[in-house]
């Protein structure tokens, strides 16, 4: 590796060793792949661990990956293509699109068994709305309300067992209350996955098919799909849970794992496998402004859209969120179009720049990019829950602390 990312080596280094000694010696992790990428050249890959643990399997380079909710920003720049084509706006009402949701109602009491009270929504949800989770719906695994509650008994938005079809999804959601009228509020929810359907009716193909040949295959995300491929080169990790008891135990055994085959459900929001470097990729045609290889995937200025704060009132997450279910402190955070993006830096209490943007896993990977920087960092793990231990905080100090131009 050259010098020419600005970077300390020793300081880069002091990342593995915080990782090994704090997580993974201790068992607290079964493995970290960190890459840090600047100004195009990588800086520092940092693999320690295991990949599966039961078999003694080490992590490595190519090791796949569940990444969960590291899907949404690929589907949020997927959606956008079709909106920069003009064949949707972002101020659209869905129900253009979805005209069985033309009359969604706002939860105001009751449940699915006694039933639902309701009222009428302040005005429709909007297409934009899905992009920045103002949309009113939610994720089941939430255990909040009595609506995501609604969601669990008809699986609405479950990747993994007994999932059901993006067209039974809509069917659900169809005949229940969203839980706030669009725009008021912000909630962490399966509207990343109701983009992968309204691709779906607007393309005319189907969402996997569309992915694949729109960014995946063009990019060369030869290992990033929403299954391993069969006979593909390099393993799939396996993936722990953490339990309330503080034991880590087997969540998912990749010789037994449901993402070994197509799913009934294609998640935009958190169904896709792949590798660190399959995510570089991705992460490096956004940082240069929507291009790779010679070919433009998405305008500079639509990227600058998408990464600006959309949060109503210009507020930052704290502010209008119902939801925040992570660890880190969202001071300072405002909410783009498919991606956190940083407001103030110094509220944030870590080092970081104005207009960087990120997001995570539910498995505990995360990933950044920084356009003020030139940086790129992208971290895999597989533990769930994602807040388990504040790794991407001490991540993104540790990262920065080693930029020395």
């Amino acid at each position: 590796m050259g010098r020419g990312h600005g970077m300390s080596p020793e300081r880069l280094a002091r990342i593995d060793d915080f990782l090994e000694r704090k997580y993974v010696a201790s068992g607290k992790i079964p493995g970290s792949l960190t890459l840090v990428a600047r100004r195009g050249e990588i800086a520092h890959l940092g693999v320690r661990g295991l990949a599966d643990r039961e078999r003694g399997t080490p992590l490595a380079e190519d090791t796949i990956f569940r990444i969960y909710s590291m899907t949404k920003p690929i589907t949020s720049v997927a959606f956008m293509m079709l909106v920069e084509e003009g064949r949707i706006a972002l101020d659209d009402p869905v129900h253009l699109h979805i005209p069985e949701w033309r009359d969604l109602r706002v939860y105001a009491g009751g449940d699915e068994t006694a039933g639902f009270e309701t009222t009428a929504p302040a005005r429709p949800m909007l297409v934009i709305d899905l992009l920045r989770h103002t949309a009113g719906l939610t994720y089941g695994f939430q255990n909040r309300t009595d609506v995501d509650a609604a969601y669990r008994t008809r699986g609405i938005g479950e990747i993994e067992k007994g999932a059901i079809t993006l067209d039974r999804m809509i069917a659900g959601l169809a005949g229940l209350p969203l839980e706030f009228s669009p725009g008021e509020k912000w909630n962490y929810s399966v509207a990343t996955d109701v983009l992968g359907y309204l691709i779906e009716r607007i393309s005319g193909q189907a969402f996997e098919d569309y992915l694949r040949e729109r960014l995946l295959t063009p990019l060369g995300m030869v290992d990033t799909d929403f299954q391993v491929r069969a006979g593909a080169e390099h393993p799939l990790a396996a993936c722990y849970a953490l339990t309330p008891s503080g034991r880590t135990i087997l969540q998912d055994d990749p010789a037994l794992s449901s993402f070994l085959k197509p799913p009934a459900f294609v998640s935009g929001g958190g169904g896709l496998v792949g590798t660190a470097q399959d995510y570089l990729k991705f992460a490096q045609m956004l940082l240069s402004g929507g291009a790779a290889d010679g070919r433009r995937y998405i305008s500079r200025k639509t990227l600058d859209l998408m990464t600006a704060n959309h949060l109503p009132g210009g507020v930052d997450l704290p502010a209008l969120s119902v939801s925040l279910f992570s660890e880190a402190n969202y001071n300072g955070i405002g909410f783009g179009l498919g991606f956190a993006t940083t407001m103030d830096p110094a509220k944030t209490m870590i080092a970081g720049s104005a207009g960087d943007y990120f997001w995570g896993g539910a498995a505990s990977t995360a990933f950044w990019i920084d356009p003020v920087e030139d940086l790129i960092c992208i971290f895999m793990t597989q533990l769930i829950p994602s807040s388990s231990y504040p790794v991407r905080r001490e991540l993104k100090t540790m990262v920065y602390a080693a930029i020395e131009d």
